[in-house]
């Protein structure tokens, strides 16, 4: 993430760069500590992208079991067993209501760390993963942190809802919560932002939702229908369905918003 300082606002810049092959990284790509989370649902077509990218691996619960069961499904060019060694998260956090037994002893007994909090059930785990990540990360190293999540997307509402909740609850930290098909990601209002669009990736529909309170003025550029000064609420205006229109786009509103942003077929 990198920021820079225009009329007193900085500026916040955001790529997805992170879904490009490692080898393919532009040179112009901030040298983001990229954190992966891994949620209890299909892993998406790119994860070992992502896999590759990240500096920690953090499986919340059942997404141990993702990684157990699907990541041979992702690279043919190897059995279930050297898949499995090959791809060991760090970290497996959460209530373990949903890790089975024999995930959770393959994972510990190949050095990942258990991090049982079944005595905390006021936050999700995906709550408690960020949580975790902003707590062990020094604050040195903060401005340069982004989240990708996998597995926060789909499935039942109720969690979706929560998964977007954990954007705002933290929204001093960059999180991207990624599926097959789009990822969102919250844009805070303490700063304009520039969204440079990897065309080759994502695109062409895009939203733009406010979080939180009600936008009295949100102003855009790069759209096909750009917003001017434009008051957003759930029950009168949202930005759904719109269309990417430059390899730029800017944003600068009075309310934390939430970005989306459709994905290619990525393989």
């Amino acid at each position: 993430m990198l920021w820079r300082t225009i009329r007193s606002m900085e500026v916040m810049v955001h790529s997805s760069s992170f879904l490009l092959p490692k080898l393919h990284q532009p040179a112009k790509t901030p040298a983001n500590n990229y954190n992966l989370v891994v949620l209890n649902q299909h892993l998406p077509r790119f994860m070992p992208r992502l896999w590759a990218q990240a500096k920690l691996r953090i499986c919340a619960d059942g997404g141990a079991n993702r990684i157990f069961d699907e990541m041979s499904q992702m690279t043919s060019y190897e059995d279930d067993e050297s898949t499995r060694n090959r791809y060991i998260p760090e970290i497996i956090e959460g209530d373990m209501d949903s890790i089975r037994p024999e995930v959770k002893r393959f994972y510990s007994c190949q050095g990942t760390k258990i991090s049982d909090k079944s005595h905390n059930q006021e936050t999700t785990d995906l709550h408690k993963c960020i949580s975790s990540i902003r707590d062990r990360t020094p604050n040195h190293e903060k401005s340069n942190l982004c989240v990708l999540v996998t597995g926060a997307l789909g499935g039942r509402f109720d969690h979706e809802a929560a998964n977007i909740n954990v954007l705002h609850v933290f929204s001093d930290m960059r999180i991207v919560l990624l599926s097959d098909d789009c990822l969102i990601q919250l844009l805070p209002k303490t700063h304009q932002h520039e969204i440079y669009i990897e065309s080759s990736l994502e695109g062409p529909h895009c939203g733009l939702f406010p979080i939180g309170a009600p936008s009295t003025s949100t102003t855009t550029t790069g759209l096909k229908w750009n917003l001017s000064d434009a008051k957003m609420k759930f029950g009168s205006m949202i930005s759904t369905s719109n269309i990417v229109d430059s390899e730029k786009v800017t944003v600068q509103s009075d309310a934390d918003l939430l970005w989306t942003i459709s994905l290619r077929n990525l393989t």
